[in-house]
């Protein structure tokens, strides 16, 4: 990993909500304050193990993409990044999707939406290209890892255009919670996962009312300001 910090815009949920605790719970650690969290009370796993299978969305901490993790272009602050966010936030407006729901993406465990939601489609593809003269380039080590996953031609020009293959016609919001597990001991999980979401209050709709600025330097990503949005509907 390069020395130098990442940057990613997400979309959190409010640390006082309901899914803001759950997906922290799942992952065992709180973005927002940096603090390791005690596993959720598993029936099917022990805590070692579930510590295992979370690993991979604990470094990234409970969120779903909208710019995908970059560093700094040089001649860039975070200050500038900081106030870019503030100004991008503040043009848009609150709005609801109808809720998100446990889902199998290839081989890991996610909450995605319930239904189709063009308004964060909208939000998503904004954050990419407003966001965008902040990416610096990627090196060779970044794109070796990218081309490991089969992308599509499209994913491929995304990736090329954009530093991610998954944007535009290619992005799914989605929230991890695990990372990739054999058929077996994801059915199992997700069987876990089902009963913890059910029992969590976190199953109405999805309010959406701004971004969040996560950066990442020695260790996992920490959630480092809020940005509200301007209006309201």
């Amino acid at each position: 990993m390069s020395s130098e910090p990442r940057y990613a815009i997400y979309f959190a949920p409010p640390p006082t909500s309901s899914l803001w605790r759950f997906g922290a719970s799942v992952i065992g650690y709180d973005a927002e304050t940096g603090a390791a969290l005690p596993p959720p009370a598993l029936r099917r796993f022990d805590a070692e193990r579930w510590r295992e299978i979370t690993a991979e969305p604990r470094r990234y901490g409970f969120h779903a993409t909208l710019k995908a993790p970059f560093r700094l272009a040089e001649g860039r602050s975070e200050d500038e990044l900081r106030a870019a966010c503030a100004a991008f936030a503040g043009e848009r407006t609150r709005f609801a999707c109808t809720g998100v729901q446990l889902a199998v993406i290839g081989r890991f465990i996610a909450l995605k939406t319930a239904s189709s939601c063009t308004a964060l489609d909208r939000l998503a593809g904004a954050a990419v290209a407003s966001f965008e003269p902040f990416r610096a380039p990627m090196n060779a080590a970044e794109m070796e890892k990218r081309l490991r996953a089969p992308l599509t031609p499209r994913q491929q020009d995304h990736l090329a255009r954009w530093g991610y293959p998954y944007v535009l016609e290619d992005f799914r919001f989605h929230m991890t919670l695990t990372g990739p597990l054999e058929d077996d001991e994801r059915t199992l999980a997700e069987a876990e996962l089902a009963e913890l979401f059910a029992q969590s209050g976190a199953d109405g709709p999805l309010i959406v009312g701004g971004i969040a600025l996560y950066r990442q330097e020695a260790g996992p990503f920490r959630l480092i300001a809020r940005f509200g949005f301007g209006t309201e509907k």
